[in-house]
């Protein structure tokens, strides 16, 4: 039994995702996927309104894929490198990129409460969630580049639909490091937190989102995220799909009802 892994809390329309390795930064080794995978598999069962992903303790959001030896991932990565075979780089590319997929494509928004150090797979895994807050300690660098690598988790994808090609370019092909301010600025973030309160703030903006009609969350959320990769006649009509959809729903029968009684809404989960 392993004493490390990744927990998933509720609290109440809100599940908490923790990346719960402190004593390796919170990186990834191949049970930390495993534990990705389960986790996501039980959220499908039963979604949340909004779910925030954090690292366990006051070090590290996630310092990204785990490059020590012991990781079982590493050694057919390492022996196809020295031979130039290209199979098995696809077959880790695939299963880290259909892990992370797996999350960043529920359908319910997903915040990103970094911590501390977002290293590498770390600063890739939090530039694909919808929303980002980061503790004013806290630092991004996507730094694969310095081990001859290059992001793989759908980083380089993620970052430049983020902050635009020419801020991707600068982050990625440099690896520098980026604090809280420089990342607020550049987009990376969108708040910083008071000291240690990344978590705290986050689960605050996660509460502001799930008292809104989930219905409605979820509609918008599919253009939002759609509409960096269609054209604007694409997107426009996208959005008007997705608006028929949503009042074809009844949801805003509710919604419109309380605002008029001025009372608070009591939307219902969708099926």
């Amino acid at each position: 039994m392993k004493d490390y892994g990744i927990s998933l809390k509720r609290q109440g329309h809100i599940a908490i995702i923790t990346l719960d390795r402190p004593a390796k930064l919170n990186a990834f080794d191949q049970y930390m996927w495993d534990c990705l995978d389960k986790v996501v598999a039980e959220l499908k069962q039963s979604l949340p309104r909004v779910i925030v992903l954090t690292g366990a303790g006051d070090k590290a959001f996630c310092a990204g894929f785990d490059v020590n030896p012991e990781n079982p991932l590493l050694t057919p990565l390492i022996s196809a490198a020295e031979i130039h075979d290209k199979e098995p780089a696809y077959d880790l590319i695939r299963r880290v990129r259909t892990s992370t997929d797996s999350l960043v494509s529920l359908p319910v928004p997903i915040i990103a409460a970094i911590n501390g150090l977002a290293y590498g797979g770390g600063a890739e895994i939090a530039s694909r969630c919808d929303l980002r807050v980061m503790d004013p300690q806290a630092v991004i660098c996507f730094s694969e580049v310095r081990l001859g690598l290059m992001p793989d988790h759908g980083g380089v994808v993620g970052l430049t639909h983020l902050v635009g090609a020419s801020r991707a370019s600068d982050l990625i092909l440099t690896a520098r490091k980026v604090d809280a301010e420089e990342a607020f600025q550049l987009g990376l973030t969108n708040r910083i937190s008071a000291p240690g309160k990344a978590l705290e703030e986050a689960l605050s903006l996660a509460l502001s989102i799930a008292q809104n009609g989930p219905r409605a969350v979820r509609h918008a959320l599919s253009v939002i995220r759609k509409t960096g990769d269609l054209t604007t006649q694409e997107a426009l009509e996208l959005e008007t799909q997705e608006a028929v959809a949503l009042i074809a729903s009844g949801e805003c029968i509710h919604g419109v009802a309380a605002f008029l009684t001025r009372q608070k809404a009591n939307f219902s989960e969708p099926s």
